[in-house]
């Protein structure tokens, strides 16, 4: 790599954790602040820093527009497609996987019980995040302003009795979903279904969740529960070909 390169991103992460002035980054880097404002200026005109009223340097909209881009690159069907079904063929229910998309949850591959049982959910389909197990656990690894933009329209209608209705209740729900690092469906969208989940985690935070569902009949919450080890093997498998 060559001086300026490096240079160039040693700046931009050192306006990354805390916006600086020029004199700031002057001494910091121990140039001349003539220098310093020369680099700033080549930075900002590409979009990679911008000079905030302030004074000071933050990151520009450029690197922003990269990020995003950088998040949605990341084919999570395709980089968990045979591990959800080596999942599968362990425990014989049904597995999904779901991503965090912008403010949405969104079933993205979806393998289905061995014994022929269908359940609601369908590729594509938006999850509802209050009352599911891959909706809690995507949410409770979020930091408060991704958890608020995912629930914005969240009307907290109940399915069924189980079914959490309000956002104070849902808090203390993801404080414990974060604790235990796993998260629980039970019988909340429907009176005979479970489920558990366990998030994604990519380099990026909170890219998705992998789950099993089954009947109540089939697999009760204490029998999907010593499945937990397989689930967190499959998402840390996952999350490793995520990078």
């Amino acid at each position: 790599m060559s001086q300026s390169v490096e240079r160039a991103a040693r700046i931009i992460d050192a306006v990354a954790a805390d916006p600086r002035t020029v004199a700031e980054l002057a001494e910091e880097f121990s140039l001349h602040r003539s220098t310093m404002f020369r680099e700033l200026q080549s930075l900002e005109q590409v979009g990679w820093v911008r000079r905030r009223s302030s004074g000071r340097y933050a990151l520009g909209p450029r690197l922003a527009a990269l990020s995003r881009e950088a998040f949605d690159s990341l084919d999570l069907r395709e980089a968990g497609a045979e591990h959800v079904r080596r999942l599968h063929r362990r425990t014989g229910n049904t597995v999904h996987l779901a991503a965090l998309m912008d403010r949405s949850i969104v079933y993205v591959d979806k393998v289905e019980d061995a014994a022929g049982v269908r359940m609601y959910s369908r590729i594509g389909k938006a999850v509802i995040p209050y009352c599911s197990a891959v909706g809690k656990a995507i949410l409770a690894g979020l930091d408060p302003a991704g958890r608020d933009g995912v629930l914005a329209d969240v009307d907290w209608a109940p399915f069924t009795e189980h079914t959490i209705t309000s956002r104070a209740r849902f808090d203390l729900e993801l404080a414990q979903v974060a604790a235990r690092g796993y998260a629980t469906d039970d019988r909340e969208f429907e009176p005979f279904v479970n489920c558990i989940a366990v998030p994604i985690v990519s380099s990026m935070g909170v890219v998705g969740a992998v789950s099993v569902t089954a009947i109540r009949m089939v697999a009760d919450l204490e029998r999907l529960r010593t499945m937990l080890p397989a689930l967190r093997a499959t998402a840390a498998e996952i999350s490793a070909e995520l990078g």
